[in-house]
């Protein structure tokens, strides 16, 4: 059992390592060398240029300018400079809203964390059950400072219950304030947002086969039947997979063909040569010029085939399909109402934003869908409770005398006082990390596989998969005994009202393991964060090795976004340690407000100067957020409640009951009242944009403007005349230019889609595996490229996400 002074090994080793992590960024980032790693953001925003550039040798490698090295903290009030709002403009209301969860926390914690230490400490300390009682069980001095170790039957109880409701109503008024205030943002932002092709548009599937007609006919015809008034067109989609692989070969052996090229414009006296072997390793020796060109050839005949059959086949075309609408209010009925009698055909929904669109699963069937998703159910419970045996076993490190017992020839190197401090009080942590750091692949593997066609829905499913998984087996799974099969089987054959008693007993001796992990997750973890050892080191080593081309390194240096997925379960389990432990160990409220507060910092610079965001869902998973922490705190109540009938504490325990029962009402009441503005558009809102429209832009050429939004990605390498037979309603739009032209001849008063009008942040990678964000309007703040850099907020312009909300 861990003792004070094992937390203070590891609160030493833990500070020490986030310091360590910290100076380390503090110095790096200040090197040229290192510039895009620490500032990608502002590269693909097109508003920093390389420092390397206007130095000498030396200088483009390291900063020689000696003020900078002093200033080297200024990163900190830096990351604080930019408002919400100017956040929102500049890297999206999903970015500005995920900084939020780590506000919440700190107003959630702070005024608990204080009531907590003055009122409960005193009242656990002065009573000292465990004093007496030290001989006959193994306590620590963490558990002198819990409930534990008050007497049972006492009357200090109605204390803990006290505090229990106040904390309970605290929270509720926190999360009532914040949904309100993100349910306002994000109307807002849809408001504020421009024309955008999502606006218009709705995703329909499962449609029927109709004999005699083609799917685009049977389309065509249902919606101009239905929606007379404010059909536009649709675009069919296309099982284009194949032909994805194709393109994404293509462009790898483009990039070899370019880099011998530019090798052999520098050196023109030696012309390159490869090997024809795998990976050019072996095999005869070949000019790569010629090579790579006639592997271009080979590989172009084949794409050309592929084409042809995607383009004259009719089972490429699938049940699925890209509506677009005349107004926003048309998609808006059509979104959210049913379309016909048989409620599992011409199944509508919001259409994601072009950018938002996983490809490859739209090929997928919908008859499949609901047999995929009960086998990666079933597949989510099994690695749930099979990932228990890994974690009972780094939970036995925890327990030193079980361990000797297993081992007992390890006794002399463990009983040294040092080796102790830090099995018990770091390794632990560290080991449970390592084995959670390969879960989220996995878990997305499982979602990919469910079938969901959105990318933002795919990280909600995976977000909720690794909450589940952290639920039962690091909080479940770290309090209860023995290996996961004997749990599941106790659990199975206990009464359910004894599962929160069984469990209730274990929670205070557990606070050591849980102070540990916040340690070295919450503190040494956050702070490796913003030193991106991994991306530093890959990028290095891609440029050193495999970069060949500006492409090349552009690829090397991309950010990516926040993992959502990952860090969003972690942020809640944060949540359900402080919620739970609040009134039975409150001295683990500290280490938690260190946590949130260390990691609001280091987000918020990593979302201003780092991160690039993928796909904006304007808050969507806020949601998912609240409901969690309301599951957070309902845990806390039913384990305290298992607790005290553990303490024999009868006449205060039944004033508990009644909590969960008000906290549930509360959250039904939230879930009518804000979740709409989540799931659904009001037609309101809807309606005012389209009066907006027709006042501002009147001529405005829709169909033109929508024309190519939902097209595949790997379609911009169609021909001309192919790309006709493709484009959405393509008997009507036969006269459009293709997609990488404007309208022809437009007439002076005709609204023609230029750039700036067409739809915006459209998403066109080169393939539906790279998704690469390219802002169509200036950024809205300038960053300094002149070194030391500096942020620079020029006053409000227009912009894609201009909108200003004042909290």
């Amino acid at each position: 059992m861990a003792t004070l002074g094992d937390i203070g090994v590891s609160a030493l080793i833990n500070i020490l390592s986030a310091f360590a992590f910290l100076l380390a960024f503090a110095l790096l980032r200040i090197q040229p060398i290192n510039d895009r790693i620490y500032f990608p953001k502002w590269y693909i925003n097109g508003a920093r240029s390389s420092p390397r550039r206007s130095r000498n040798f030396v200088g483009k490698f390291v900063n020689l300018e000696f003020k900078t090295y002093l200033t080297f903290l200024n990163w900190m009030p830096q990351a604080l400079k930019m408002t919400e709002s100017e956040i929102i403009n500049h890297a999206g209301l999903d970015s500005a809203v995920f900084l939020r969860i780590y506000t919440l926390g700190l107003k959630i914690f702070v005024p608990m964390t204080i009531v907590a230490l003055l009122v409960l400490i005193p009242v656990n300390v002065s009573s000292g059950t465990l004093f007496f009682l030290r001989k006959e069980l193994v306590v620590s001095d963490i558990d002198k400072l819990s409930i534990s170790n008050v007497r049972p039957k006492s009357i200090r109880f109605f204390v803990h219950i006290g505090l229990e409701y106040l904390f309970t109503i605290w929270i509720c008024f926190m999360l009532y304030k914040e949904y309100d205030i993100v349910a306002s943002m994000r109307l807002r932002f849809l408001a504020s947002q421009a024309r955008r092709a999502e606006q218009f548009t709705v995703v329909v599937r499962n449609v029927p086969h109709v004999s005699g007609q083609s799917l685009s006919e049977t389309i065509d015809h249902f919606f101009q039947t239905n929606h007379p008034d404010h059909y536009l067109c649709h675009q069919a989609v296309y099982n284009a997979n194949k032909f994805a692989k194709l393109v994404r070969k293509r462009e790898r052996l483009q990039n070899w063909l370019d880099y011998n090229q530019l090798k052999f414009e520098r050196h023109p006296e030696k012309k390159p040569t490869t090997k024809m072997g795998f990976l050019g390793l072996w095999g005869k020796k070949v000019d790569a010029i010629d090579y790579y060109k006639h592997q271009m050839k080979e590989l172009e005949r084949r794409m050309s085939v592929e084409r042809q059959k995607i383009l004259k086949d009719s089972k490429s075309i699938l049940p699925v399909a890209f509506v677009s609408f005349k107004s926003r209010w048309g998609a808006a009925v059509c979104a959210q109402t049913q379309q016909c009698k048989n409620p599992t055909l011409w199944l509508t929904s919001w259409a994601p934003e072009p950018r938002d669109i996983y490809w490859r699963n739209l090929a997928i069937p919908f008859v499949s869908l609901t047999i995929r998703k009960c086998i990666i159910s079933v597949s989510v419970f099994a690695l749930v409770f099979f990932y228990m045996i890994p974690i009972a076993f780094v939970q036995s490190l925890a327990n030193l005398e079980g361990l000797e017992r297993v081992a007992p020839f390890l006794r002399p190197v463990i009983e040294l006082k040092f080796i102790k401090s830090f099995l018990q009080g770091f390794v632990p942590g560290l080991a449970l990390k390592i084995f959670l750091y390969i879960l989220p692949t996995i878990l997305m593997i499982m979602s990919k596989i469910e079938g969901h066609i959105a990318l933002s829905n795919l990280e909600r499913r995976t977000s909720a998969k690794y909450y589940y998984f952290m639920l039962v087996n690091v909080f479940l799974g770290s309090i209860a005994t023995g290996t996961a099969f004997e749990q599941l089987d106790s659990f199975l054959h206990q009464s359910p009202t004894q599962i929160p008693r069984t469990i209730g007993v274990s929670i205070p001796m557990k606070a050591t393991f849980f102070i540990t992990y916040i340690m070295v997750d919450g503190w040494a973890g956050i702070a490796s964060e913003i030193l991106r050892l991994k991306p530093l080191v890959i990028f290095h080593l891609k440029n050193l090795f495999l970069v060949k081309t500006e492409r090349d390194r552009e690829k090397a240096m991309d950010p990516g976004s926040v993992d959502f997925p990952e860090t969003i379960p972690s942020l809640q389990l944060y949540f359900l340690l402080g919620i739970v432990y609040a009134v039975i160990t409150p001295i683990l409220l500290p280490f938690t407000l260190v946590f949130f507060g260390l990691a609001y910092l280091v987000y918020r610079h990593q979302i201003i100067n780092v991160y690039n965001q993928q796909y904006e869902s304007a808050g969507a998973f806020w949601p998912h957020v609240h409901s969690r922490i309301i599951a957070s705190l309902l845990l806390s109540q039913l384990l305290l409640l298992g607790l005290l009938s553990t303490k024999e504490a009868a006449n205060s325990t039944p004033f508990l009951v009644v909590l969960p029962i008000l906290t549930l009402a509360f959250h039904k009441y939230c879930k009518s009242r804000f979740e709409p503005a989540f799931r659904k558009y009001p037609i309101e809102e809807a309606m005012a944009k389209d009066r907006l429209d027709r006042t501002t832009e009147p001529e405005i050429n829709l169909k033109a403007y929508l024309a190519d939004a939902y097209l595949h990605p790997i379609f911009q390498s169609f021909e001309e005349e192919e790309l006709v037979e493709v484009r959405v309603d393509k008997q009507q739009v036969c006269t459009a230019s293709p997609i990488t032209s404007e309208l022809s001849s437009p007439s002076p008063s005709q609204h023609v889609d230029h750039p700036t009008s067409r739809p915006q942040n459209v998403y066109r990678p080169t393939s539906p595996q790279h998704h690469v964000y390219h802002p169509t309007s200036p950024p809205q703040h300038a960053y300094n490229p002149t070194y030391p850099s500096d942020y620079i907020f020029p006053p409000s312009s227009p912009s894609h996400y201009a909108y200003h909300y004042e909290s």
